[in-house]
């Protein structure tokens, strides 16, 4: 899967409640992927790894706690700048963050495309409208 997709999204990284299973992001019906979710994740495993509190962290990004809180939890978009000043207050050069994010992006990626291909190899789903059925060779 890529390129872009707009739309309205739903399931933005919840839990299914009754098996404990991963929620898929999901945009007008697709599974996408979410950057903001996964570069909170790789931040805040970060911080942690260093031992390290949000309001250490805040104070020495300049940026208030709640703030670096929603991006850590994948509520808000962090601004170039704003991770900037995350990057130099964990002493973590930006290129780092960012290549550990593509890497999360690149395996959550395969993972989506092997569920789609087990939906669509699923015999019990049968035809969905717009499959092709039949074709003359």
């Amino acid at each position: 899967m890529s390129g872009f997709v707009v739309g309205k999204f739903a399931g933005a990284g919840s839990v299914d409640p009754l098996s404990g299973h991963a929620v898929p992001d999901v945009c007008e019906g697709v599974p996408v992927v979410i950057f903001r979710r996964l570069l909170g994740e790789v931040l805040r495993a970060r911080r942690m790894r260093q031992g390290r509190t949000l309001r250490q962290v805040s104070a020495d990004a300049r940026v208030s706690l709640g703030y670096i809180s929603e991006i850590e939890r994948g509520q808000k978009e962090a601004s170039s700048e704003l991770l900037a000043s995350i990057c130099a207050a964990l002493d973590i050069p930006l290129s780092e963050i960012l290549s550990e994010v593509s890497d999360a992006v690149a395996l959550e990626e395969a993972a989506l495309a092997m569920q789609l291909e087990d939906l669509t190899a699923d015999p019990t789903t049968g035809p969905r409208p717009g499959d092709v059925v039949a074709s003359a060779a």
